[in-house]
């Protein structure tokens, strides 16, 4: 899952950015105008992508997208801590960068550190699903197995794509790696199907997902 890795990024994202708050005097007034209100964009993107689950049809660029929001959202709770009192604002400063570190936060932002991104499968010319493994051995484990990412591919922006809803399946239930789907007749639902283990009963654990 590239943990390690991006947890190390992060911190060593956050020292960069503790230096640039601690010689924040020295950036010229004009970078320091900018830098400001590019944060605060770049900020307000990525709120806006997380609420409405839309984004880039590349796992890459929506990772560097986090990223740049990751060092934005840090360096304004920073320069927050240079105003008075300082020793609440440096407090409430520390509470808020805490977060970051989370799972929830951290998972996405591994997307980047990713050299073989998720496949995805088209099943329609507007809808598509990507695979996600998941599991914390990422090897087979008893508890690994895969998200059928389902989403939503405007005609007139194919590079875009709204997420509309995962699939799960465990590897104890099926075998994952032979996990499918596809798009009913009438395009109002999905079918997920995951064929069992052949040491199991013949059949197919099947899911299925309404779209709005």
């Amino acid at each position: 899952m590239y943990i390690p890795i991006t947890t190390a990024a992060l911190a060593l994202l956050t020292v960069a950015m503790i230096l640039l708050r601690i010689f924040w005097e020295r950036v010229p007034s004009l970078l320091r105008f900018v830098l400001i209100r590019t944060s605060i964009a770049l900020v307000l993107l990525q709120a806006f992508l997380a609420a409405t689950k839309w984004g880039t049809t590349s796992n890459h660029l929506n990772a560097f997208i986090s990223w740049l929001a990751v060092a934005s959202y840090e360096l304004l709770i920073l320069l927050f801590s240079r105003l008075s009192p300082r020793w609440l604002t440096s407090i409430s400063a520390a509470i808020l960068l805490i977060p970051l570190f989370a799972a929830s936060i951290l998972f996405p932002l591994t997307d980047l550190f990713n050299p073989w991104p998720n496949k995805k499968v088209s099943i329609d010319r507007h809808f598509f699903y990507e695979i996600k493994p998941w599991g914390p051995s990422g090897a087979g484990g008893s508890s690994d197995g895969v998200d059928l990412l389902v989403c939503y591919r405007p005609a007139f922006a194919p590079f875009l794509r709204r997420k509309i809803q995962p699939i799960p399946f465990n590897i104890r239930e099926c075998n994952v790696k032979t996990a499918s789907a596809t798009l009913s007749p009438d395009a109002k639902t999905v079918v997920a199907t995951c064929p069992r283990w052949p040491s199991e009963s013949p059949g197919t654990v099947d899911k299925l997902l309404r779209l709005p």
